[in-house]
């Protein structure tokens, strides 16, 4: 099989839509990563720094209250207490917002490939804060580093991920210090150099788990790390005092002596260009756009535009949608929820009107709780490798009854004028439609469980 439009949407964008024709061409494609970012300024999202100033504040209450219960002004306490609450609840709000402007973004972009790539690179380098307004900086870090990136060089992608504040207190990077630096030798034991950061890049970043490193590698990466930190005051700082003199050697190369914060994008950089990078990031590409069992000559294909061209990602995004197996419709892969969700919302072309209503109680009974019964506590993986790629994580009793619940009733809580189910089963499938579905999609009792059963059947669960 070639280049179908009805059948790139489906694999490599959310599903068929009522409100934009299918893809024409594969360079439509291409060209959709670079154009303007149209639903980035449609359906806005945070960008970090923006995020930051939520954190700026909320730390500022927090010492004007360290300072009130240190002097005992009950009456301040009490309403810096509810001020930082009331911080930390805006933050909490907006991120459910924000998940909502996601799926819209997914309803209504001609340009769905971009979205997808800005999904995967998003989950390739997934990070979560840990406490705080931070707990909700996943949106703002993926509108920041992802968004600009997924048309460039994987080398600037992995720096802006790597060396951002998110990604640095997500794998404890910032109070890590060398042994003999300057800061360690003063604070003695309490000093210590934390390898997460080093290991996540080596093993899920770059190389890839089998990819040809040691721990020594490990543990030298991890000294050249430091002295990358972050302050909510001033975002990502560098700090010398934390360094580890001397030089580190990494994969055979020697980086150093003199710290800077250049050191480390220089070791990004040799990472970046590795060949078992090239081979991991082509595997992934593979698996997540094709099969969980993706033909190895397309691999090869990918990870040969990926060294060709210095690690730039179009040539490998053209060497994807060029190779006949990208094609082929068989081994379907299973659509995570959020995929699933945002594929429904495409398809039944949701407006903002349709959420704009919706409070944060809502949110969560009609996207989060489901979503979480489905597999996929939102942008909450339970660690820095992300979600499963492997249909058998979907496909679960405990998944699909939660699919088959979501499709039944939510639909109908935010459309109540449904579409009917005859045209509804075109509009998502188009000539990929099985007669069965077809059949059902006439044949049921009511608009909203044929609008269900389209979304629970097989040929849109898969792409």
């Amino acid at each position: 099989m070639t280049f179908s439009p009805e059948f790139a949407e489906r694999r490599f964008g959310y599903g068929l839509s009522p409100l934009n024709p299918p893809v024409a061409s594969t360079a439509a494609m291409l060209a959709g990563i670079t154009a303007a970012d149209v639903q980035a300024e449609n359906f806005p999202i945070e960008g970090f720094e923006t995020f930051r100033n939520r954190m700026i504040l909320a730390t500022s209450k927090r010492k004007e209250l360290k300072k009130a219960r240190k002097a005992g002004a009950k009456d301040d306490v009490q309403r810096l207490t509810k001020e930082r609450k009331v911080i930390n609840r805006a933050a909490r709000q907006d991120s459910r917002r924000w998940m909502l402007a996601s799926m819209l973004r997914r309803a209504h972009t001609q340009q769905a490939f971009f979205e997808r790539l800005v999904a995967f690179w998003g989950d390739h380098f997934s990070a979560q804060g840990k406490a705080g307004v931070l707990r909700r900086g996943t949106a703002p870090f993926i509108e920041t580093v992802m968004r600009p990136h997924v048309g460039g060089r994987f080398a600037d992608l992995l720096i802006a991920a790597v060396t951002h504040p998110l990604m640095v207190h997500y794998l404890d990077q910032e109070r890590s210090m060398g042994p003999q630096s300057n800061r360690a030798l003063k604070i003695g034991r309490k000093a210590g150099l934390n390898e997460n950061l080093a290991r996540e890049v080596i093993e899920l970043h770059t190389l890839g788990v089998s990819g040809p490193y040691t721990q020594d590698d490990v543990r030298q990466l991890a000294e050249l790390f430091t002295g990358m930190s972050f302050q909510v005051e001033h975002g990502f700082k560098f700090r010398k005092d934390f360094v580890e003199p001397g030089t580190e050697t990494v994969l055979g190369k020697t980086y150093g002596p003199k710290p800077s914060i250049g050191v480390i994008h220089s070791v990004l950089e040799d990472l970046a260009r590795h060949p078992a990078t090239a081979r991991h990031i082509a595997q992934k590409l593979a698996v997540h756009f094709v099969s969980d069992m993706p033909d190895p000559l397309l691999v090869a294909h990918l990870e040969a535009a990926y060294l060709e061209n210095d690690g730039a990602l179009m040539p490998v995004y053209a060497a994807l949608l060029e190779h006949p197996a990208a094609w082929q419709e068989t081994a379907l892969n299973m659509r995570p929820a959020d995929e699933f969700i945002g594929a429904a919302f495409r398809a039944l072309g949701m407006t903002s009107g349709a959420v704009d209503g919706l409070v944060e109680k809502d949110i969560i009974d009609l996207f989060y709780k489901p979503m979480a019964l489905m597999g996929q506590t939102y942008q909450k993986p339970d660690g820095p490798d992300g979600w499963p790629e492997e249909d058998n994580a979907w496909v679960t009793p405990q998944g699909i009854a939660a699919r088959m619940e979501w499709a039944m009733q939510v639909p109908l809580r935010l459309m109540p004028e449904l579409p009917d189910p005859r045209d509804f089963v075109v509009t998502a499938l188009g000539a990929l439609a099985p007669p069965e579905v077809v059949f059902a999609a006439g044949a049921a009792e009511s608009r909203h469980e044929a609008i269900g059963l389209v979304l629970c059947a097989p040929a849109f669960q898969r792409r």
